[in-house]
């Protein structure tokens, strides 16, 4: 396996995360405190924290309401990415990204597959770009937030960032 070479300037990247749930509080959100965590101790900034109920329209109009903050690098939403009847993040969030990566959600299933086998192919993980900012979408679990964040966001969120800022 190639690495790629390491961003060798410490770019502090603004980040939101928003947690997708109809049952998860501040106090609760395991998830949300593990993704914050994670991002701080990697150097990069929580400018916006938010819990949304697992809603279309609430998810779209905080996208865009974050997207509107003209220091915000990056938007990382978690939550509703099955296939249940009340998971909308995916439809929410692709029907808005102008371009996508798809490699993101490819790699995050394939290596969901090595933790927790075929049940890696429920997840509906995606990522790309909405006006300029930086947008992941994962499942809420906490390992899957701690598998994608170690795994593919933390290596390449700076990489990505400058690309989107043309450098």
């Amino acid at each position: 396996m190639t690495i790629p070479h390491a961003d060798t300037d410490a770019l502090s990247v603004q980040c939101a995360i928003v947690t997708v749930s109809d049952t998860r509080t501040v106090e609760t959100d395991r998830s949300g405190q593990l993704l914050q965590q994670l991002l701080t101790e990697a150097g990069h900034v929580i400018a916006a924290y938010h819990i949304l109920k697992d809603d279309p329209a609430q998810i779209q109009a905080q996208l865009i309401a974050l997207s509107q903050k003209p220091a915000l690098d990056s938007i990382i939403i978690h939550g509703g990415t099955g296939i249940a009847p009340r998971d909308t993040t995916y439809d929410a969030i692709a029907q808005l990204l102008e371009k996508t990566l798809p490699g993101f959600g490819e790699l995050f299933r394939w290596l969901s597959y090595q933790e927790i086998g075929s049940r890696a192919i429920a997840s509906r993980a995606i990522a790309g770009v909405f006006q300029s900012k930086l947008i992941f979408s994962l499942p809420g679990s906490s390992n899957a937030v701690k598998l994608a964040t170690q795994r593919l966001i933390l290596p390449e969120l700076r990489h990505l960032v400058k690309q989107l800022r043309g450098h």
